[in-house]
């Protein structure tokens, strides 16, 4: 589901993660936001919308232990290695039906890093990346268990508040979080939030 521009040069976490093992600097992102707000707990059932290169899902998968699983899905096929507690499935969120996502959960914890294949124009890359967020919390929502938590990225834009909103009326305690391996010059961020218990 993630659909990336050109490739950059590797900056030192590129190369950290080609030697820990991971697809991708992304790792570093999740790693984070996961010591901030505690998102993975050993026996945890998680997705992962947008999976590809597979990177959240293989630490995902490390963090909830051998009793946890991980659901990773991308519209790409995924063929990244994985311990038998993480699954890749090719799958389109735009075309799945909600029986068949249903069929996966319910979920503790669901993430999304998607992001449109960018194009130089930012309010049309902004305006793709918010249609992708809302996709994802959309996905997410009723997947999720009560208390379950979500993660999802956004770039910066108009369409911000929007998606902010939307996520404080679906879910609660709302959290902007910027990682620190996020490029310098990149505007994205993740809004975070956690399901109602009741």
């Amino acid at each position: 589901m993630a659909r990336r521009g050109n490739r950059r040069p590797q900056d030192h976490f590129g190369h950290r993660a080609r030697k820990e093992g991971y697809p991708a600097r992304s790792v570093y992102k999740l790693q984070e936001i996961d010591r901030r707000l505690g998102l993975f707990r050993p026996g945890q059932r998680v997705l992962d919308l947008g999976a590809a290169p597979g990177s959240w899902s293989l630490f995902a998968g490390e963090r909830v232990g051998p009793s946890g699983v991980v659901v990773g899905i991308d519209r790409q096929e995924i063929t990244t290695g994985a311990p038998p507690n993480v699954r890749f499935l090719h799958l389109d969120l735009e075309t799945a039906t909600p029986d068949a996502l249903a069929e996966l959960g319910p979920f503790d914890v669901a993430l999304s890093d998607m992001a449109p294949r960018t194009s130089g124009q930012r309010q049309r890359d902004q305006y793709l990346s918010f249609e992708l967020y809302m996709l994802a919390l959309r996905t997410a929502e009723p997947l999720l268990v009560p208390g379950g938590r979500f993660v999802g990225k956004i770039f910066q834009g108009a369409e911000f508040e929007q998606a902010r909103a939307a996520t404080a009326r679906l879910l609660r305690t709302v959290r902007i979080i910027k990682p620190e391996a996020s490029r310098r010059e990149s505007y994205e961020i993740f809004i975070a939030g956690s399901k109602p218990e009741h």
